[in-house]
């Protein structure tokens, strides 16, 4: 018989670790599941966003935290040796870093996307653990907060990097030409001649023939009218000075 039932939408719920009484006192704690853990962190590395309650995210982030900081060869060391390694026992550092973690109430701090990242991969970013310490602390160590994401929550990081896919493309906006090409694409007639103001200091400079003023007192002497030689040079010497352009000083 075929099955014509819909698969089940996924939501954030679904990738919260399973339930479980095994405490025998009828209270449900909720038992990490590593897959479960690094699948919800993945998509937080990825999106830079969060989908899960905060409380139950903390939990993961704690979780995975101790499991990578296990990791490393410090934990298997004497209290001398991880002092010596880490300037405090490896119980004092996990604890410290814990406590910074759960410091934060409302929501979890604004470098969970690199927070996440490096506990996806803490051991092949920083193979030493004090270095991983100083790193962890650092992004733990701020004050901003993420609130929790509205948008459609995404099963797998594939099906997320899918959905960018899709997304249209903002189209390149054309870059304006220079003047200077404008100005070669344009036709020769159509291209702007400078043009040039005989004015100099704000003056129109005034230029006067000085044969032409000779010929207008001519022709006054030759209609019977007289004129007095110092009038005469008078009238030369003001046309020459009119003549000269005036200089700045």
């Amino acid at each position: 018989m075929m099955d014509n039932s819909q698969p089940p939408n996924h939501s954030p719920d679904d990738y919260l670790p399973q339930l479980s009484d095994s405490n025998g006192d009828g209270e449900s704690t909720r038992k990490l599941s590593a897959e479960q853990v690094k699948g919800a962190l993945q998509i937080t590395a990825s999106t830079g966003k969060f989908w899960l309650d905060w409380e139950d995210l903390k939990s993961m982030l704690s979780f995975q935290l101790k499991q990578v900081l296990s990791e490393y060869p410090e934990p298997t060391m004497t209290d001398d040796q991880q002092t010596s390694a880490l300037g405090e026992t490896y119980l004092q550092l996990v604890k410290r870093l814990e406590e910074a973690l759960f410091s934060f109430i409302d929501g979890p701090p604004f470098t969970l996307q690199r927070l996440s990242e490096i506990l996806l991969d803490a051991r092949t970013i920083y193979p030493n653990l004090s270095k991983l310490a100083l790193a962890l602390e650092k992004n733990l160590l701020v004050t901003s907060t993420l609130t929790k994401s509205s948008d459609p929550y995404p099963t797998s990081v594939a099906q997320f990097e899918q959905a960018q896919d899709t997304q249209p493309q903002p189209q390149p906006q054309p870059q304006p030409q220079p003047q200077s090409e404008l100005e070669d694409q344009q036709p020769e007639s159509e291209r702007a001649t400078p043009h040039f103001d005989s004015v100099e200091n704000g003056r129109e400079l005034m230029t006067v023939d000085r044969d032409e003023v000779m010929t207008e007192v001519d022709a006054e002497v030759e209609g019977g009218i007289s004129i007095d030689i110092g009038t005469f040079d008078e009238i030369i010497t003001a046309c020459d000075t009119n003549s000269e352009p005036a200089s700045i000083s």
